[in-house]
């Protein structure tokens, strides 16, 4: 609010937008984090911007690597830039649609008089305010670096190619939320800006094991050092070199010909982006936005358009499934809260593409080793590597399992209580099948096939006596840790240490089982015998879990 004459020449009141400011940053302060798992508080939270920019100048320490390692430093500074342009699209198309296209102010502000010139300016002082907290502690460390490596002109040059790489990527996130608009219904937004949340994060750790993978491969850190541009001719062409090409100026050679002036063309550049933005994206971005304020009350669909799309389907399933009705209430509840919500899909998803790439790492990590050679060694006949998938898809079912009994409106939960239901261990039972069918059963279908096809069809039987024993051990936590009713708990940071003893207990039994099939992998009597012991044990425990009482569940929700 320092130019306030400034924003009075412009027709706003300052009074108000000092008001809706202040409420607005307010709020920004009092959100959770946005990663792990919420500690249930008393107190009110005011922290929560300075969290972010701690973990934005953690993820800044990323680009560090490259300009630090790197001899060449227009070739370094091309790719902390890249890395750096990379991160800061992905971060505001999937965070700053929170800040962008939340109109929920406008009940407030809209009846009372307030200009829509005041309404204009504070959104937009807002947006800038939260592009700062963003850019400038991710930018921090690489600032750092480059004022202790080459001196005060480099650190006070570092501003300029900031600035013009934030123009750059502002222009790329509204493009791409243009193009979302154009392509997807408004109420369909919020689902696909979800589903690039979930696609990042896949792509970051991807990427943090391929480069793992990549030094494992070299063996020498050396290579990283004396990597050659001369050999990556295509990279002219790109603006994060084009930025680099301003420490030309501080005399740093450029050793792709012809380059000397192309931080040129990053000054251009992004000039035509904001005119580009200015004159013809911001008028068609502003009605865009205009049809997402009349989109909160489609968020849920009615019932009846809900069961016409794919009813059918999963109620099969559930029929199928469950002879109780009661436990086909639980499957159904489970099956469509999971399809709908989604603070669900985005801690769960991700999750599914993980255990492949762990999976891949883990057999191609030997160092000095090709990627073709290890993958050859792994996938060899005689060696039992297809264990490790087997058993890695345990936690996938475990990570799907234990948001199973966490919802945001958990306190709905009064309706189980408001049925005459005599044992809610049914409504457990069936909600346990349906994630299991749902999500565990396909991926687990999926590796069989690629375990059969690549090491025969012996290998069949170790992925029965694997479904078996993977199911045991989701069944145990559940039975011992998670004996609750579906999304009807808060989601809490801190376990009771009764509970975690019980957990550790439960994960005992199936995890002997399971070393006890490596030891009988190539005894097939042996193998048939543990199938029947796990099968036995699996009805036992499935049993107990099924019949859950209500004291049992009051006595967990106590724990």
């Amino acid at each position: 609010m320092l130019p306030s004459g400034l924003w009075r020449s412009m027709g706003a009141d300052t009074e108000q937008l000092a008001a809706i400011l202040d409420i607005r940053l307010k709020l920004d302060n009092r959100k959770p984090i946005p990663f792990g798992r919420q500690r249930t508080q008393k107190k009110e939270r005011n922290n929560s911007v300075w969290l972010n920019m701690f973990i934005a100048a953690l993820t800044g320490l990323v680009y560090i690597f490259t300009l630090a390692t790197i001899k060449d430093r227009i070739f370094g500074l091309t790719l902390s830039f890249s890395f750096f342009l990379f991160m800061l699209t992905f971060m505001l198309i999937t965070d700053f649609s929170n800040v962008l296209f939340d109109t929920r102010d406008k009940y407030i502000i809209v009846p009372r008089p307030v200009s829509d010139i005041t309404i204009i300016l504070s959104r937009l002082l807002h947006v800038f305010i939260y592009l700062f907290r963003i850019i400038l502690p991710m930018s921090l460390p690489m600032w750092i670096t480059l004022g202790v490596m080459d001196g005060w002109k480099s650190a006070l040059l570092f501003p300029l190619p900031l600035i013009l790489l934030a123009c750059i990527a502002i222009f790329l996130v509204n493009c791409t939320y243009l193009l979302l608009l154009k392509l997807a219904k408004p109420e369909r937004f919020k689902d696909i800006i979800n589903y690039f949340q979930i696609a990042f994060s896949i792509v970051l750790f991807a990427s943090g094991y391929l480069m793992r993978g990549m030094l494992n491969t070299s063996g020498n850190i050396e290579d990283l050092v004396n990597l050659d541009i001369s050999k990556h001719s295509w990279v002219r062409f790109t603006p994060p070199y084009w930025l680099a090409s301003f420490w030309s100026l501080l005399g740093f050679p450029v050793n792709l010909a012809g380059t000397q002036w192309s931080f040129i063309l990053a000054i251009a550049l992004p000039l035509l982006c904001l005119w580009l933005l200015v004159k013809y994206l911001s008028p068609q971005f502003a009605r865009a936005i205009g049809g997402i304020d009349t989109v909160a009350a489609a968020e849920y669909a009615p019932a009846a358009q809900t069961k016409a799309t794919g009813g059918k389907f999963y109620q099969k399933l559930a029929n199928l499934m469950n002879k109780d009705e009661v436990a086909k209430a639980g499957f159904v509840i489970t099956w469509l809260q999971t399809s709908r919500s989604r603070s669900f899909k985005m801690k769960v998803y991700p999750f599914f593409a993980y255990m492949p790439i762990y999976f891949v790492f883990l057999l191609t990590s030997e160092k000095h080793m090709s990627f073709k050679d290890a993958w050859d060694k792994a996938t060899s006949p005689d060696n039992p590597s297809y264990l490790l998938l087997l058993y890695l898809s345990s936690f996938m079912l475990i990570r799907v399992l234990n948001y199973l009994t966490i919802s945001d409106q958990y306190k709905s939960a009064w309706v189980y209580y408001a049925t005459p239901v005599v044992i809610p261990g049914r409504v457990m039972s069936g909600a346990f099948k349906a994630m299991w069918v749902k999500f565990f059963l396909p991926l687990f279908i999926l590796f069989a096939v690629f375990i059969v096809s690549v090491w025969g069809w012996p290998a069949i039987a170790d992925v029965i006596l694997a479904l078996i024993n993977v199911t045991l051990f989701a069944a145990c936590m559940m039975r011992v840790s998670f004996r609750d009713l579906p999304f009807s708990m808060q989601e809490q940071m801190n376990q009771g240490g009764n509970r975690f003893l019980k957990s550790f207990i439960a994960m005992a039994i199936p995890s002997a089982l399971g070393f006890g099939h490596y030891l009988a992998i190539n005894i097939l009597w042996l193998k048939l015998l543990f199938m029947v012991l796990s099968a036995i044990l699996l009805w036992l425990v499935w049993d107990s879990y099924a019949n859950t009482t209500w004291d049992a569940v009051r006595k967990t929700e106590l724990e």
